[in-house]
């Protein structure tokens, strides 16, 4: 706890929206958040949000009220500005000011830039990065009040060339940015804006990956914690940056080592 005059202790996660929250990740997410509310001895109120209605949704708002929060499940397009918006509002007249925002929603796909479309480079950006801004700045004034945080999901590919993958390695890049550039003019405020960059996570869209079992010992050859990651590693670190009152934008890499494995991948290295 803090002593120091002028400062203010801030609770955990009491009040949050978690976009994308029936993928691999972001259901993750909202479990450990309820999980964290738990340990901490507080209630959790929070908004569980999808692109679209259904089974999976469903599920998600029963076993998080069976881990003891209250739970409200939203659904919104978040590549629509209008959409941020209302979610957010939405959000908060079920769970009042947010004091935690996860933007989790995105996509990956093969974008070779020498031929891919405008529309789909501006539909990459709009999810993966323009998002967290709008959703953001929709919660900006609960987010102050409560001195809150916010966490966005980057990736490893923001961080380092994706080829293949340009417009959501590019798009990645400007989030990590954007969270920094928040975390400078919201301080003020109180508010606190972080990212987290997962390496290889299986997921349930991945998944078919790792059913061949050549590819997953050969990308599991790459990590040097043995393994590939998990979404609740993602979720570890999203829970560890919502509730740490003094680290704000910052990118916390989650890829059990691979980007700084490249180097010692070099042929005909020293000791090699």
């Amino acid at each position: 706890m803090s002593t120091n005059p002028g400062t203010t202790d801030q609770p955990g996660p009491t009040a949050a929206l978690v976009t994308g929250a029936t993928g691999g990740i972001g259901r993750a997410i909202c479990l450990a958040l309820a999980a964290l509310a738990r340990q901490q001895g507080r209630p959790l109120r929070i908004a569980a949000a999808a692109s679209r209605p259904g089974v999976a949704l469903d599920a998600l708002l029963a076993e998080l009220t069976a881990a003891g929060a209250q739970a409200v499940g939203l659904v919104a397009d978040v590549t629509a500005p209008d959409a941020c918006r209302r979610l957010v509002a939405e959000a908060e007249a079920a769970c009042g000011d947010l004091n935690t925002l996860v933007s989790n929603a995105g996509a990956s796909g093969p974008d070779r830039l020498a031929d891919m479309s405008v529309e789909r480079w501006d539909r990459t950006f709009a999810l993966n990065c323009r998002a967290t801004w709008l959703l953001a700045q929709a919660a900006r004034a609960g987010l102050a009040r409560k001195r809150g945080s916010v966490v966005a999901i980057a990736s490893m590919s923001g961080l380092h060339p994706h080829p293949g993958y340009g417009a959501y390695s590019s798009a990645k890049a400007a989030l990590i940015m954007l969270c920094r550039q928040l975390a400078q003019e919201w301080a003020a405020d109180g508010i606190r804006v972080n990212a987290v960059c997962p390496g290889m996570t299986r997921t349930p869209l991945t998944e078919p990956v790792y059913q061949d079992a050549t590819t997953k010992a050969a990308r599991e050859a790459l990590v040097p914690l043995g393994r590939i990651g998990t979404p609740a590693d993602v979720a570890q670190a999203v829970c560890y940056l919502a509730d740490a009152p003094y680290v704000t934008g910052q990118s916390l890499v989650v890829d059990g080592g691979v980007a700084d494995h490249m180097l010692t991948m070099i042929p005909g290295r020293p000791g090699k």
